[in-house]
Formats: C-alpha cells, structure tokens, sequence
C-alpha cells in the first residue's frame, strides 16, 4: 500500500501511520561529544509557557518505569532564563539546573515557546546551537519549533508546528520548510512536533528509536495514550482568516471568498473586488498571509468539501458543486493532492472511524438498571409464568416484539426482508 509521505495517509483512503521526514542535513548527523550522554534528556523551560508541553518530556523521560521494561533516561530540568518560571496556569516552578547543564544532555527538549512574537533569549539559543554542534538531539514541541528556528537549527530543513502558527513560522524563516499537515517531523538530529498533543506522539517515538517498538508500547500502556497514532493534522484545520489579515482591507475580500465558496470564482475575480491587478493582489496576499492566492482558494474548497463529505450524503458530484470546482475531476485532484485520498475512500474510512469512536462513547455510558424480571434467566422467566405472574406471557411477547431488528420485524410480517441499511443508504420502497 502506497502512502503520501506529505499526509500520512494512504491514497485508497486506509489511515497510515505518519512516517518521519528526513533530509540530507539530518540523515548525516552528528557524532555525540565525549562529555554528553545518550540516556541525560536535558528539557529547557522558560517563563509563560504552558504546563501542558513542559509537562510532556517530563512524564516520557522523567517518571523511573524500569518495572514495565522501559528503560530509565537520566532527566535535567534546566532553566532557559534568569527568574521564576510562571507557567499560563499561574503555577510557578523552580528549575533544579541551569544552562550549563545542558552541557552533559544527549537530548535536549524545547516545550512551546511563550510567544512567537518574543524572540529567546540568547544565553538560550547559544546553548542550543552549542548542543548541536555538540552531537545532541534537539527538540521542538509546539511552538518550541520557534526557538529552534530562531537559532538556526531548522534551516534548509523540514519542520512542523501548530497548525495555527505554522504560516507564521513560514513567514518568518522562509528557508525551513514548514509542513502544518504532519503530527510530528523527524530529521535525524532535529525533530519537531505539531501542537500540544502531539508532543507526546513525538516524545514517543523518540523512545521507539532509542528502544524499540515493544518498549514504546509499554511505556503507552502507562501514560494511557495510543503508540501509534494515525493520520495527520491536517483534520484539526479550520477555515478563520489568517491573523496577520484580520485589520487589513483585504479581509474583506477574503471573508467574501469564504461566503461564496460555493460559487465558481477565480483569483482575478478576487483581485478585481479589490480594485487591484492581479500581480499586485497576488504580492499584497502573499505578505500578509504567507500563501499565494490561488493556493489558499484551492485549500479553501478542498476543506469545504471535507465538511461536507464528513457531515452529508452529498455525491460526490454535488459534493464539487458545492465547494466551487468546475468539475468532480478538479474536485479529486486537488482533494487527493491536499489529503492523499480520494473524495469517496476519505468519506468511507471517516465514517468507519466515526462509528468506532461512537461505540467507545456507547460503551462507556452508564446502563439503565434491569428490572426485577429482565435480569433473569430464561428459566427463571418460565418458573414465574408457571407460578402465575400477572401478564408474563403477554409481556414477554410485548419485549420481543420491541427487541426485533427491522428485517425480523418485516420477515413476521411477512414482507419481503433485506440486508443491513449502510450509512448513506436511504430507507426507501424498492421497485
């Protein structure tokens, strides 16, 4: 089975599992100084991050799970800065090493950055850069791709972050290769990981690497999370305006767009709404929001179509209509080049996804108690209609009757019976 190595999803729509992106500069790597340790992760915490991301490297590499076969990392909670780190939530946290103990890590773990409009502190992103050079591998969770980026490392390089802030993230460092699509990018002696969550996905398979599969699936058994987990982050983006566009009179060209995305339009119609040419339209979109024109309208109808294929039982010709392509061929192409499935299997393996996570929530709803009766074994029903239970036997027929699935209900009745409705089927008279 053939897999777009962009997605992580399989062209005839089966989920794959998101495989790491190397390049030429992370597969050479980097032989370890004599002074570091593979098994020392040092994890560089600043002042107004969120407890969340810190919390992640903390719990992989930090908690001793020798008795479940995970081997033990030596853990160095390092301060990025002089002064308390406040975390969002108020806490404040005390950082038992300094950046000079970075000196000894083989891993060192940057979680989100505080801002991405702050730059890091140099002490900080000398120490990385130091680090590196040194042979140790550096991580970047969230918005930590952003100190990253800000020291260099990531240049020439592929990288992700959320999904949100990967735009900026573009902008900002045009020469990293920015994939908002991927939950985590492994580039040998560089990694980063999309936001919050999939940090731990991240954090996992760096313990995967170091320790195999079996080691990584205990260690998920533990913190109750998936070892694996499918698909890409390119389900989590939605359609708000870039927030670079949000004051700009081009927003209002853009809001436009996204209200008649249903109709066919192009780029010059766009341009012309502005009172622009095309080429100075096409410069004005790129410098405010990182994307060519073109680009983000095609986006902008393949996501539209996901809604719909994901919430109707549109055709995937109305489905085209719909979303403003000129035909159900464009509507493929595009859709197939974005997700790395057709149209038709996207829908087909969301629906059976859908219908797994809803048993899971069935499952784990409270039953309503049994009555004194239903609780009981057919034995003890007949004994009871035997002893003279007002009404047993009509009741019992009653409850069966209730209990009939549809094609034994038809086959009592004596009309013709047929299989299973299937989702998108309609229950209508045939012939």
């Amino acid at each position: 089975m053939s897999q777009d190595s962009m997605t992580g999803i399989a062209p005839d729509g089966a989920v794959a599992t998101p495989r790491p992106v190397t390049s030429a500069i992370g597969a050479a790597g980097r032989k370890l100084s004599a002074r570091r340790r593979r098994e020392v992760v040092a994890v560089m915490l600043f002042s107004g991050g969120p407890i969340f991301e810190s919390s992640i490297p903390l719990s992989v590499f930090g908690v001793d799970r020798q008795d479940a076969g995970v081997p033990r990392y030596r853990l160095l909670v390092c301060a990025g800065e002089e002064g308390a780190l406040r975390t969002t939530g108020g806490l404040e946290l005390t950082a038992p090493h300094g950046l000079d103990a970075i000196a000894r890590a083989g891993t060192v773990v940057v979680p989100a950055w505080r801002s991405i409009s702050q730059a890091p502190p140099a002490d900080a992103l000398n120490a990385l850069r130091r680090a590196h050079e040194e042979g140790a591998r550096i991580i970047g969770l969230c918005t930590g791709a952003f100190v990253l980026a800000a020291a260099g490392l990531l240049d020439g390089r592929p990288a992700t972050t959320h999904w949100m802030y990967a735009p900026t993230l573009a902008k900002r460092y045009p020469t990293v290769h920015v994939d908002p699509r991927e939950l985590f990018v492994d580039d040998g002696d560089v990694l980063t990981s999309a936001g919050t969550a999939a940090g731990i996905d991240l954090c996992l398979h760096v313990v995967r690497t170091d320790h195999g599969a079996d080691v990584a699936s205990a260690l998920a058994r533990r913190l109750v999370v998936p070892p694996r987990r499918p698909g890409a982050q390119d389900r989590y983006l939605d359609r708000s305006l870039p927030e670079e566009i949000g004051g700009d009179p081009l927003a209002e060209v853009v809001a436009w767009a996204l209200e008649h995305i249903n109709e066919q339009f192009d780029v010059e119609t766009l341009a012309a709404r502005a009172y622009m040419s095309r080429r100075t339209f096409d410069r004005r979109f790129r410098t405010l929001t990182g994307s060519a024109p073109l680009q983000w309208l095609i986006t902008q109808r393949v996501l539209q179509a996901q809604r719909l294929l994901e919430t109707s039982d549109y055709s995937v010709d109305e489905v085209a209509q719909r979303c403003g392509f000129r035909s159900p061929v464009a509507l493929r192409g595009h859709f197939r080049r974005q997700l790395g499935a057709s149209p038709a299997s996207y829908r087909a393996s969301y629906r059976a996804r859908r219908g797994q996570e809803e048993a899971v929530e069935a499952a784990a709803e409270p039953k309503p108690p049994m009555d004194m009766y239903s609780s009981k074994l057919p034995e003890q029903h007949s004994r009871a209609d035997s002893l003279g239970r007002p009404d047993a036997q009509e009741g019992g027929r009653q409850r069966a009757r209730v209990e009939q699935s549809p094609v034994q209900a038809r086959a009592a009745t004596g009309r013709p019976t047929r299989g299973p409705i299937v989702p998108g089927q309609r229950d209508r008279a045939v012939g």
